[in-house]
């Protein structure tokens, strides 16, 4: 077995073509092609060089000065997908100019509508096989556990950005752009999304485990309809966050205020009554929802 694959490793130059060095780590004895563009400096028979090696996707071993990838065997950071093959798993990008890094199906959701598309990311390391083969192995829960921080009460009802990690039969397991932790409960959610999709989502709450709760599904507010919208605005922007009109008042002074029917309003107004985000008191229609203030 190959033990330099994947890794950045010394090498010694013994010999040379006009595009390519070949260069020996120690440890080994295999020779790898180092084009001369992606040398550091000239190199000499005997000459010391520092790189990357991997095989590339014509099967030949090649070491990179250039585009040394931070994903790395025993080293974790982002790939980008890039394709998708059924039978085999999903191709990653992280960093190599001839070579993409397979993540096997193994390790995917059974369900393959579940699978990482083109663009979503994955937090992977590489792992060789006895096969001399590189394969992207995916963080487990204890590196993502040492990567992340507690969160604050202060990211309440606030709105973050997540890349989706673990897919369980109790929710969404994500990670936030601050590092921190998240879970999505399946009422939390209109539908399952991917592994590596990233997600925009609001925290409602703190786990006892030290996550955050989120939510992909709108504000009550944002999902209300442009009708209702704009009575809230109007609501929020008078003085005493109140209005004098409800479902008695007459149509021809909904039509002249709000520039909609009767039925409209009634329909709008049911919706923010619903949503507890207003109440109807002595003829006045009054805001509640400190959120929407």
């Amino acid at each position: 077995m190959n033990s330099s694959l994947g890794k950045v490793v010394s090498a010694v130059m013994v010999d040379e073509n006009e595009q390519d060095y070949f260069v020996q780590p120690d440890r080994n004895g295999q020779t790898y092609r180092l084009p001369k563009v992606e040398s550091p400096q000239v190199l000499h028979i005997g000459g010391q060089v520092r790189g990357f090696v991997y095989e590339n996707e014509d099967h030949q071993l090649q070491m990179t000065c250039a585009h040394i990838p931070t994903v790395q065997v025993d080293h974790y950071d982002y790939g980008t997908v890039v394709s998708v093959r059924r039978d085999l798993g999903v191709f990653v990008d992280i960093g190599l100019p001839n070579k993409d890094i397979v993540v096997s199906l193994d390790d995917l959701p059974e369900l393959k509508h579940l699978w990482p598309q083109p663009g979503d990311r994955l937090l992977l390391s590489l792992t060789v096989d006895e096969k001399d083969r590189i394969w992207g192995k995916l963080a487990d829960d204890a590196i993502y556990q040492t990567i992340t921080g507690a969160p604050s009460k202060r990211e309440l009802n606030r709105d973050v950005v997540a890349t989706v990690y673990r897919l369980k039969l109790n929710g969404t397991h994500v990670i936030t752009d601050n590092y921190e932790l998240g879970f999505i409960h399946p009422s939390e959610r209109d539908q399952e999304p991917r592994l590596g999709q990233r997600v925009k989502a609001r925290v409602i709450g703190l786990s006892s485990h030290g996550s955050l709760n989120l939510s992909l599904k709108p504000r009550a507010y944002q999902a209300i309809g442009e009708d209702a919208a704009m009575i809230l605005a109007m609501l929020k922007h008078d003085l005493n966050h109140q209005l004098p009109y409800t479902d008695k008042t007459d149509p021809q002074v909904i039509r002249e205020v709000f520039g909609i029917s009767k039925g409209q309003f009634k329909r709008a107004v049911g919706h923010l009554l619903k949503n507890h985000l207003v109440k109807e008191t002595a003829g006045q229609l009054i805001l509640i929802d400190k959120e929407a203030e």
